[in-house]
Parts: C-alpha cells; sequence; structure tokens
C-alpha cells in the first residue's frame, strides 16, 4: 500500500540534511591529486600512468548509467548500500598498495580499484539526488545547486581532515576512505527516502533554501580561512581539533530546518480550500491522482509496466481503450530511448563534454602544474579549487533559477558565459604569468562548478524526472571520456616528452603543460559556440514552462 505524507513536512528536510553528508562522503573523486604523488613514488609510475589512474579516478564516479537504472527500480538505501561495499573494497585495496602492506601490485588491478572505488560516489550521489530532486520538484536549480555544492567542498573538508588529523598521510586518508565513508552512509540512509513532494509553491520554503545556502557558503569560507591560517600559522593539535569541531557543526547545520518544524509547527493548512483535513493529503498511489467517468477502462498508454499479453488481452476482454501513444514533447516525462534520439540530448551532452572535460584535466594534474611552476604546497591549490567550484555549482544553479523564473533565459546561456571564460582562464595558465596560477585555478573552480549545477536541471527539464538517473548519469560520462582524452591522452603525453627533454625525474617550467592549455583553450571555444546553439533551440521549452510565473509541473513525473 502507498504511503501518504502531509507535503512540505520534516521528512523531506531531514532527507535533505542528511543528503548533503552523503554528498560530502561521495566526493572522494575530487581527493586524487592528495594521495597521487603517493601512489607516482611509492609505485614508481610515469606521469602518463598516474594521468590514466586519473581517468579511472573520474571514470568511476562518472559512470553512472547502473545507479540510474537502480534508482528508478529500488529505494534509495540499496543503492546507497552498493556505493558502500564498493568503498569499503575499492579504497581498501589502493590503501594495501599505498602502505605496502601488500606488494607488487599489477598496475590494471590498482586501475580496477580505483574505478570501483570512485564508481561509489555514483552510487551514493544519484541516491541522494534522484530523491530530493523528486521530494522538492519546484526547486530543481536550488537543489542541485547544493547538494553538488556540498559535493565540491567535500575535497576542502576532507583536506582539512587530512593536514590537521592525518598529518598529511596518504595511507591514513585511504584507509579513513575505507572504513569512515561506510560507516557514514549506513548510518543516514535510511533518512534518505522519497516523500510526496508538494505541488505548490511554499513561501517558507524560499527561507529554508536560503539558510541551507547561508550554511553552506559560511562552511566553504570557513574551510577557506583555516586552510589558509594553516599554511601561515603552526597550528596546535587543541586548535586543529577545534577547526575540525566547528566544521563538524557546521555541517549538521541543515538540520536546524527540520529542528524548527519540530519545534514551531506551522498551523497552516496545504489546501485552504479543502473541505476536510483529509484533502490535506497528497497520495503517493498514481492511480489515485486524477479520476474518470470510466472506472472500469483505462487507456492503453498511462501504465509503463503492463506487459503486452496483458494488454492484449485486455483490448480483447473490453477493458482497455486503445488509443494512439503520441512522443513526449520537450518538457515532459522521455524515457531513455526517446531521449536519446532527439538533437538537444546530443548538443547537451556535447557541452558538458567539451566543458567539463577540459576542466577536469586541469584539476587532475593540478599537482603538477603547481610543481611544474615551483609551487609545491598544491594542497592550498586543491583548497581553492574546491571552493570555487563549490561557489560555482550553488551559484550556478541559484543565478540560472532567477533568470529562468523571471527572464525565461535558458540555463545553458549561463553555460556560454562560462566557457568564454574559461577560454581565457587556460590562455591565462598557458601564459604562466608571475601570480596569475591561484587567480586562473579560483576562475577555473567557478566556471567548472556553475557547468555542474547547470546541466542537472537542465537535464530534467528537458526530459522530466521519470527518468531523471539515467538520463543523468548518462550525461555526465562526458567527464571520464574527456578526462581520457584530454587528460591521458594529451596532457601526459605532453607532461612526459617535456620531462624526457629536461632529463629530470620531475618536468619544469612552463612548457610541460602549455600545448595542452592552448588545445584546451580550442575545446572550450567550440563548446561555447554548442551552448549558444543550444540555448536558442530550447527557449521555447522555457518559455512554455515558466510563462505564468510559476513552474508547470506534471505530478506524474515523481511516480
Amino acid at each position: 500500500m502507498s504511503s501518504v505524507l502531509k507535503a512540505g513536512s520534516r521528512p523531506p528536510w531531514v532527507g535533505l540534511a542528511a543528503a548533503v553528508w552523503v554528498q560530502i562522503a561521495s566526493g572522494t573523486t575530487y581527493c586524487f591529486p592528495l594521495y597521487s604523488q603517493s601512489l607516482k613514488s611509492v609505485l614508481d609510475l610515469s606521469q602518463q600512468q598516474l594521468t590514466i589512474l586519473g581517468v579511472a579516478n573520474d571514470l568511476g564516479v562518472n559512470v553512472g548509467i547502473l545507479p540510474g537504472i537502480a534508482s528508478n527500480k529500488y529505494p534509495p538505501w540499496v543503492v546507497l548500500l552498493v556505493g558502500v561495499v564498493a568503498s569499503f573494497f575499492g579504497f581498501g585495496l589502493i590503501w594495501l598498495a599505498v602502505s605496502q602492506t601488500l606488494h607488487n601490485m599489477p598496475y590494471w588491478i590498482l586501475c580496477l580499484a580505483l574505478v570501483v572505488a570512485t564508481n561509489s560516489g555514483a552510487w551514493m550521489g544519484t541516491a541522494v539526488l534522484v530523491t530530493n530532486m523528486r521530494n522538492f520538484p519546484l526547486n530543481r536549480g536550488t537543489i542541485a545547486g547544493i547538494l553538488k555544492g556540498y559535493v565540491a567542498l567535500s575535497a576542502a573538508v576532507f583536506t582539512e581532515v587530512y593536514t590537521m588529523v592525518l598529518k598529511e598521510s596518504a595511507s591514513s586518508l585511504l584507509l579513513f576512505f575505507t572504513l569512515g565513508i561506510p560507516v557514514v552512509c549506513c548510518v543516514l540512509m535510511y533518512y534518505v527516502r522519497p516523500c510526496t513532494p508538494a505541488y505548490e509553491a511554499d513561501p517558507s520554503e524560499t527561507a529554508h533554501f536560503l539558510f541551507t545556502q547561508g550554511a553552506s557558503i559560511v562552511l566553504a569560507v570557513f574551510l577557506l580561512t583555516t586552510t589558509i591560517l594553516k599554511d601561515v600559522l603552526t597550528l596546535s593539535n587543541a586548535l586543529s581539533y577545534t577547526f575540525i569541531g566547528i566544521m563538524v557543526v557546521l555541517l549538521m547545520a541543515p538540520l536546524a530546518i527540520p529542528a524548527k518544524m519540530t519545534l514551531f509547527p506551522s498551523n497552516k493548512k496545504l489546501n485552504p480550500s479543502a473541505g476536510s483535513s483529509s484533502d490535506n493529503l497528497i497520495v503517493t498511489d498514481p492511480l489515485l491522482t486524477k479520476s474518470t467517468s470510466e472506472p472500469n477502462v483505462t487507456n492503453i498508454n498511462d501504465g509503463d509496466d503492463i506487459s503486452e499479453v496483458d494488454e492484449l488481452l485486455a483490448v480483447g476482454e473490453g477493458a482497455v481503450k486503445i488509443k494512439k501513444k503520441r512522443r513526449p514533447r520537450r518538457g515532459e516525462d522521455f524515457t531513455f530511448r526517446e531521449a536519446v534520439v532527439k538533437a538537444d540530448f546530443w548538443l547537451l551532452w556535447l557541452v558538458y563534454f567539451l566543458g567539463v572535460g577540459s576542466g577536469v584535466t586541469v584539476l587532475n594534474n593540478l599537482a603538477q602544474i603547481g610543481v611544474s611552476l615551483g609551487f609545491n604546497d598544491t594542497t592550498t591549490l586543491l583548497s581553492l579549487f574546491s571552493f570555487c567550484n563549490f561557489l560555482g555549482r550553488l551559484g550556478g544553479g541559484a543565478v540560472s533559477e532567477y533568470f529562468v523564473r523571471l527572464k525565461m533565459i535558458p540555463r545553458t546561456f549561463l553555460t556560454m558565459v562560462t566557457q568564454i571564460i574559461m577560454v581565457m582562464t587556460y590562455l591565462l595558465y598557458a601564459s604562466a604569468l608571475s601570480g596569475t596560477l591561484y587567480v586562473a585555478t579560483a576562475l577555473l573552480g567557478i566556471c567548472y562548478g556553475v557547468q555542474i549545477g547547470v546541466m542537472i536541471p537542465t537535464s530534467s527539464e528537458l526530459f522530466g524526472l521519470k527518468n531523471f538517473g539515467l538520463i543523468y548519469n548518462f550525461m555526465g560520462l562526458g567527464n571520464p571520456i574527456g578526462a581520457l582524452l584530454f587528460s591521458g591522452m594529451l596532457a601526459g603525453y605532453v607532461y612526459d616528452t617535456e620531462q624526457a627533454k629536461q632529463g629530470g625525474s620531475t618536468c619544469m617550467g612552463p612548457d610541460c603543460f602549455r600545448v595542452t592549455f592552448f588545445v584546451l583553450a580550442g575545446v572550450c571555444s567550440l563548446s561555447a559556440i554548442l551552448s549558444l546553439i543550444l540555448s536558442v533551440r530550447i527557449r521555447p521549452v522555457y518559455q512554455m514552462l515558466y510563462a505564468s510565473g510559476s513552474f508547470r509541473l506534471s505530478q506524474s513525473s515523481n511516480h
């Protein structure tokens, strides 16, 4: 029997607070620079072998086809449990290699272990993102920005733990991933669950979302500040642990919303025109969402779970009317097969592949870029990128939501703007001018984050929420494919070639990555053009969806 929940009640907000912690746990892919140097030195890897491991890192977290399918068939806790198992065994093997507990581990096993380890993030992220997008369907951009923003902060959170608690031990960090992440997810998986969404705007939600966004910004500023203090001062153990405690409290801040709703419940009815209190309950069973004057007659295309044999028998018995099935229009629920034949689908995929694929190339090689330019403390660069990546994701979702609702400007227009900025950023990297490394890294982090924060709600608005998990995760394949082409095949080859010319163990100077940056600038230029084309194509969708000033949502999207 379907569950009945009051829309806008505590469970969605408890689930969002739990999702914040799961998203932090799923962000281990961004911590690759923290232990990549240890992998290279302990296992005596070349730079190209290390960049291939970086590709494996990106491949694991972005191959989410199976999690996408599972999210439509199983409850969130099952999807999370798969992520827990993958994290334990994947990071466990990598820890055995780095700690030299297991000697002479074959390179291909290490690659496979890294894919499995980071694929845990795909299972965890899909479970919480799909669940919360369906729980808050009227605020898709905001939800995507918040949850993906916390993923971006995960690198800074783990860097804080790595430097202040684990004393920069890569082996201890990998052991922490092996044991700590499964514990966190197992504790929280009960709270990540689907709830009946409200289909009418609730003014209190705006304040709640602003509080959550504000709390995440405070956390981001705190992490950046403590990272800077760590670099300029020698912190005592007591002060370091105090900072960690404050960080944990800030991560728990979203729980203040359901706590407030419990202590100060609202007496406002969800449906003022309702005749009885029972009318204020929304029933999750799709069969009860609409009435019909012919109770014993259904349409053959109303359900997706009826077999062809059952349909034919029903037609023969007169219980079903045959209705010509039309293909869905933009903004309606698409199956994956229906979406994959659309030009908009592939334009969005190419825009994401070229933009994010080029950005992740810099992220995977950030430690080596810093060392080649004389910056040995790469943890500061990683924290800066993480902070700005967070701002981009949070801002990308919120800013695009603003322009979509007020001006009906497609979100992908913001993608085009950021990709133009990325072109200039890559040229700034290539110039290697004094003092520009931090500026370029900050700009790249923001632009990289915006594209992720924009792609998620865009894919749901074009193709619906019903199969969102699968469609979104297919879009995410652009990240590892871009990393393979631009990082594994291009950046690694250019670096090793220049290192061979220099004859040293480490490549030094701007020429180690200069050719790579010029190519990435050209790639982003093409992506900006495609973003403009896509924006022009899909603007009528947003004019249709937001013409009345509120999002026209089909309730069937959530069943």
